[in-house]
């Protein structure tokens, strides 16, 4: 008797399916996961992006223990929860995420699980006013907000006072570490708009793949352009690669930029179209976007991050 192969496919029936599941295992897991937790002394933190983990580091040190879902070259837009990524969120003592729809679908999950323990938005708090709205999407927010280092800081006053509200026996400690990081924090900012400054005002133009790096525009006043929209979930089209095309000629922009969490396939499409109108232009290297470099390099945390798109960009377009 032959054996049949049989295809599975995960249909949205089947993904709702799983959420239920998922919570359901974290309401049952979570008491054995917060007692294996408190034997080892140190709050168990879970972050999805790599700079809300560099944040707690920064701020707990080795008085928690921390872990990013979403590594270097990682699209948060895109990224879907691994069985692996079960273990760790119901192991938690507290999750930290973005927001602001960055982790896509992934914030369903976040919601339900927030029933059994902290799951906080670490831009929460930050005024509705400062963000930049999404055209055509009335009431959606650009969630890329650690591209300007000011509002960055009010995401890392929310994990402080997160951590401290569970961990208050280290108080002190995270105060002063949050003073010490945010007082880097204004370091860095002040250096950024220096540094882009001193880009010549008609070569002030920053293309990448896709529009993430707006709230870097408005703060250090680069004029930038993406070819996909804020989600890299959506599509770009010959029309968005024409126009682009042409924006680039007109203003005789000399290097556009790729991103390390996203194909270089739009790019490379803007540079060929380029090309075929005569129009020479080069890649001026690779920005680190939604996601960090490798731990242990420069850009392995988010002021060598920060420090390595603004050597790039200037190296590029001076």
């Amino acid at each position: 008797m032959k054996k049949r192969n049989t295809i599975f496919v995960l249909n949205d029936f089947t993904f709702r399916y799983l959420i239920v599941v998922l919570c359901l295992v974290v309401v049952l897991c979570g008491c054995s996961g917060r007692q294996n937790n408190a034997s080892s002394g140190k709050l168990q933190v879970l972050t999805t992006t790599g700079m809300i983990a560099d944040a707690v580091h920064n701020i707990a040190q080795d008085r928690v223990t921390v872990q990013a879902l979403m590594g270097p070259g990682v699209d948060p837009h895109l990224y879907k929860a691994t069985h692996g990524d079960l273990e760790k969120i119901t192991s938690a003592d507290i999750i930290f995420y973005n927001g602001l729809h960055l982790e896509g679908k992934m914030g369903e999950v976040f919601r339900k699980v927030s029933r059994t323990r902290p799951v906080i938005a670490v831009t929460s708090r930050i005024d509705e006013k400062l963000l930049r709205d999404i055209p055509g999407f009335e009431g959606t927010h650009d969630p890329h907000v650690w591209f300007d280092v000011q509002l960055w800081q009010q995401a890392v006053k929310t994990v402080s006072e997160t951590l401290i509200q569970h961990d208050s026996i280290n108080t002190e400690f995270y105060r002063e570490n949050t003073t010490r990081y945010l007082n880097q924090l204004d370091s860095l900012h002040e250096a950024v708009k220096a540094a882009i400054q001193a880009i010549p005002q008609q070569q002030r133009v920053l293309i990448t793949a896709h529009d993430a790096f707006g709230y870097f525009g408005d703060a250090y006043q680069i004029e930038v352009r993406g070819l996909q929209g804020i989600s890299t979930v959506s599509e770009f089209g010959l029309k968005d690669v024409t126009e682009l095309v042409n924006f680039i000629i007109a203003r005789k922009i000399k290097a556009i930029f790729v991103e390390t969490s996203v194909s270089h396939k739009s790019i490379e499409a803007v540079l060929e179209g380029c090309r075929q109108k005569g129009w020479d232009i080069n890649i001026g290297g690779s920005l680190f976007s939604d996601a960090m470099g490798e731990s242990g390099t420069d850009a392995g945390d988010y002021i060598g991050m920060v420090n390595a798109n603004v050597q790039t960009i200037t190296t590029a377009l001076k």
